[in-house]
């Protein structure tokens, strides 16, 4: 990890906690989707130490979808669905 007194997009001084916990600015989560639950791993390259999210692993979107596919109790279209969501129907 590269530290620095000022905190850009790209750098970011941080203090890891006792309980080893990090906080990672809020823009570096956004520019790389780190959002909560998101699995990543930690990669040593000599004296440096690498976060990278875990590629190939399903998203919370993901999972959320597979969760939910399969379990309407009423056959309805993306119209009929379309038209209760605005009132219509």
């Amino acid at each position: 990890m590269h530290t620095s007194s000022t905190s850009t997009t790209d750098e970011a001084g941080m203090r890891v906690t006792t309980k080893g916990q990090v906080t990672i600015p809020q823009e570096i989560r956004e520019r790389f989707g780190l959002l909560p639950h998101t699995e990543v791993r930690f990669r040593v390259d000599g004296d440096r130490v690498y976060l990278e999210k875990e590629l190939g692993r399903s998203t919370r979107g993901d999972e959320l979808v597979r969760h939910l596919t399969g379990r309407a109790t009423v056959k309805l279209s993306t119209d009929e669905i379309l038209a209760l969501t605005r009132g219509e129907g």
